[in-house]
């Protein structure tokens, strides 16, 4: 895995870094490859039981595609220039929303463009009181890509995502909290701490009973109400089922504090 992103497993937390603050974590194709392994690696890791996602640096969380690589690819006329979106962004979102484990997003500074996608993949964002988010896709004659015509419009509803989409602006982060954008504004150097609190918190949690909760949530929002109530029904049986259910009853009527084991 390339140095631009890099990866770390302890404790059950697989910490995710974009690590190109010189470019403010713009996303060349080496970066996009790493981040995709990465991303796609603690989907997929039984041993790790939620994610952070960061970026190193104080100014950017990740500005999205890097425009220098990518006019450099344009000029070469290459056929493959627009390919990034389903060999990277698409297996980055998917495995970030579809993974049975909860997903941190620190967002430390700007998030633009598919950084922005990323940041809304998560299922919950701890941002800096300095971060920004910006769609940037019609300001370079682009469309949306990184999932967020699907998620952005279910943040903030299909009004103002249209907005947002067709008037590119940065949003700054008391905004963002009030648009729903963000879940939690902490000052900007207790970022890390604060999201690591988080994630940790959530690693040391009933496994079963998140993966279920993300996809509850996630049927629910194209379905109707009779299908959702059977498919919370189904969730729930299989919950029920979960070490983790027998562990916490069993604390609950003791008076302890559960320790669940993620399954």
């Amino acid at each position: 895995m390339a140095d631009t992103v890099l990866y770390e497993v302890s404790d059950g937390l697989a910490t995710i870094t974009l690590n190109r603050p010189e470019a403010m974590n713009a996303l060349n194709i080496a970066t996009k490859v790493a981040l995709r392994e990465a991303v796609e690696s603690a989907a997929a890791d039984d041993a790790v039981r939620a994610v952070l996602l960061t970026a190193a640096g104080e100014r950017a969380f990740c500005v999205g595609q890097d425009l220098k690589e990518h006019i450099g690819l344009l000029m070469e006329g290459s056929g493959e220039v627009m390919s990034t979106v389903k060999e990277h962004y698409n297996p980055v979102v998917r495995a970030l929303t579809e993974a049975p484990k909860p997903v941190v997003a620190a967002v430390n500074g700007v998030a633009a463009g598919a950084g922005f996608g990323f940041a809304l993949a998560a299922d919950y964002r701890i941002v800096a009181d300095t971060a920004s988010f910006n769609t940037s896709f019609a300001g370079v004659a682009l469309t949306a890509d990184s999932g967020v015509s699907w998620t952005l419009p279910r943040v903030v509803g299909p009004g103002r995502a249209t907005d947002l989409l067709l008037f590119p602006r940065s949003v700054k982060a008391q905004e963002a909290y009030e648009l729903g954008i963000a879940n939690r504004v902490v000052a900007a150097d207790a970022l890390r701490a604060e999201a690591e609190k988080v994630a940790r918190a959530l690693a040391e949690g009933p496994t079963v009973a998140y993966s279920a909760l993300k996809e509850a949530v996630a049927y629910g929002l194209s379905h109707s109400l009779a299908q959702t109530l059977e498919k919370e029904d189904e969730l729930q049986t299989r919950a029920g089922a979960s070490e983790d259910h027998t562990i916490a009853v069993r604390a609950f009527v003791n008076k302890e504090r559960p320790k669940y084991l993620g399954r």
